[in-house]
């Protein structure tokens, strides 16, 4: 099959068929994660920062690709989340500069807006680094731009673009050591192949069956849209028809109970007979479900006629409901009474945190608007310029707590009114160091030269156990033990989270070292971490340690040094 110009239909089915497959892959890129903590989420991260690109697209009413691209781009970019939803955001934003508003495409333009997406996205990165989805897409325009002297065949360029960036994929290793050790290629280069893929297959004609599916969330998307169905905070406790959110995955075809061969639709059907809000995710290997009911138990024993229970997980919503009305009316009584905020002044001061414990603490130190997110829910785009927006204020600081938040902070800042400066504050740690630095009687560019200064002065780390065996650096690692982490690297490996901790802080510490600071977590506890504290000064008694309730996710420990 051969195509000389893509019209603005067969560009939004290109789109269309990529979102599907970054969606239908989620689960797989999340698993590509170099460190083994329960915080792989580049594939949802991308997923979703498309699957916003072909919303946008979708709700314009043209024939333009121009148009459409333009969309693309606009989607992408409120969208975006984490740093490979960034860099596949500004991808498309070079491609759109590029295409302008031209009704259709030839293939010299589809390989102009190649060209110019690889552009755009290294000049985003302040340090592009090789190895990287920045490699499989530089790769991919040095081949269509060869290519397209030959043809001026759409479908044979993004033959050719997806191909390149395939075999670039399996280079990466090779350009960053530490995923040669753990024996994976870049999570985010393998997002951008699968977009490839899509666009080349929608052109050629060779469309799957389930690209023609309405998106649905995958499985590595699906806690995320389990989190959507909890928003309930305008329900009666009465109003609650199936009172149980139940959570199951089996593992299909495993297990002593197996009676039933898996079938989607009898699998389906039957749940949908016992509640709502039904969600039934699957691959080859494992089946997920959400779904709110009377009978979480039903639920249960119907999973186990078509596989063992892997991950079981019931919550009472009535109960929730009434946690949520108690706390949204001691909410709405302290929005009554006048807020004024003496730390910050004029400034608005946007902190991204997980966690009640965290929280408090940053507001206590100054933040104004505290951003949900963190490791495993980095918000997007939109929601940084909407964190920044609701501050009604002219200057506004912006503190990521994560580098992976950073990316879309930064583009966040361009595209809105207030005068903005974002601090490159990588941890809680260091936002609340940054905060202690603040003062309000300075500009905006003194404030946000002074709070990036004070981060030479903290040592950051944290404690999270492994979910699967990997070796890096030479360091065996097995499923279940736990790492201490400080800055990017895991320092310490061990049997136990108090072991882990300790070692961690006493490698951190110096001689200089004055302060510890110690913020438990959701699955960490006041008593375990006082015998931490007790621990340390036992090595060494003249540092002060405090400890603080964060109730951040997945890291049971979050530590800094001062």
């Amino acid at each position: 099959m051969k195509v000389t110009t893509i019209t603005g239909a067969e560009f939004q089915k290109m789109v269309r068929v990529s979102s599907q497959r970054l969606n239908d892959n989620a689960d797989f890129i999340n698993r590509l994660n170099v460190f083994p903590v329960p915080d792989g989420d580049t594939g949802t991260n991308m997923s979703l920062s498309f699957a916003s690109g072909y919303k946008y697209l979708s709700d314009v009413n043209s024939e333009s690709t121009g148009e459409l691209a333009s969309a693309l781009a606009k989607g992408l970019l409120m969208g975006a989340r984490g740093n490979s939803g960034v860099i596949l955001s500004q991808i498309f934003r070079g491609f759109h500069k590029s295409v302008g508003d031209k009704q259709q495409l030839s293939a010299q333009d589809l390989t102009d807006a190649i060209s110019s997406g690889v552009k755009m996205a290294y000049k985003a990165v302040m340090k592009p680094q090789e190895g990287t989805i920045l490699t499989v897409a530089r790769k991919a325009a040095e081949a269509v731009r060869k290519e397209v002297k030959k043809t001026d065949d759409c479908v044979a360029i993004m033959k050719v673009a997806y191909e390149a960036a395939e075999e670039a994929l399996k280079m990466t290793p090779e350009l960053l050591p530490v995923l040669k050790e753990v024996g994976v290629v870049d999570s985010g280069g393998q997002g951008l192949v699968f977009v490839y893929q899509g666009f080349y297959d929608a052109l050629s004609g060779n469309v799957r069956p389930e690209d023609e599916q309405k998106h649905t969330p995958s499985l590595g998307e699906m806690p995320e849209m389990v989190g959507a169905e909890h928003a309930q905070s305008k329900l009666n406790v009465e109003d609650i028809k199936n009172g149980y959110c139940t959570q199951i995955m089996v593992r299909i075809g495993r297990g002593k109970q197996v009676t039933q061969k898996f079938d989607y639709d009898t699998f389906y059907n039957y749940l949908a007979d016992l509640g709502d809000s039904l969600l039934v995710i699957n691959d080859d290997e494992v089946v997920k479900v959400h779904v709110h009911t009377e009978y979480p138990g039903k639920v249960l024993s119907w999973g186990q006629q078509f596989g063992d229970l892997q991950t079981v997980k019931v919550d009472n919503m009535r109960w929730q409901q009434e946690e949520i009305i108690i706390n949204d009316k001691k909410e709405e009584a302290e929005a009554a009474q006048p807020v004024t905020n003496d730390i910050a002044g004029d400034y608005g001061i946007v902190a991204v945190a997980s966690g009640a414990g965290i929280t408090d603490i940053l507001k206590s130190l100054g933040a104004t608007y505290i951003l949900s997110g963190g490791q495993t829910m980095n918000p997007s785009t939109k929601d940084i310029v909407d964190a920044i927006n609701s501050t009604q204020a002219e200057k506004v600081i912006v503190l990521p707590n994560n580098k992976n938040i950073l990316l879309a902070a930064d583009q966040a800042a361009t595209v809105v009114d207030a005068e903005v400066a974002v601090v490159p504050t990588a941890s809680i740690s260091e936002a609340m160091t940054a905060l202690l630095a603040f003062e309000k009687t300075k500009t905006l560019a003194e404030n946000r030269q002074d709070m990036t200064d004070s981060l030479q002065d903290v040592t950051f780390g944290k404690v999270t156990n492994a979910v699967r065996d990997t070796t890096i650096e030479g360091q065996e690692i097995k499923n279940g033990q736990f790492m201490g982490i400080i800055g990017k690297k895991i320092e310490i490996v061990a049997e136990n989270v108090q072991q882990a901790t300790v070692k961690m802080i006493e490698k951190m510490a110096d001689e200089d070292s004055e302060i510890v600071t110690i913020l438990f977590g959701a699955d960490g506890s006041q008593q375990e971490a006082e015998a931490i504290k007790d621990a340390v000064l036992a090595i060494d008694e003249d540092l002060e340690v405090e400890i603080y309730e964060g109730d951040q996710p997945v890291y049971q420990y979050m530590v800094s040094v001062e």
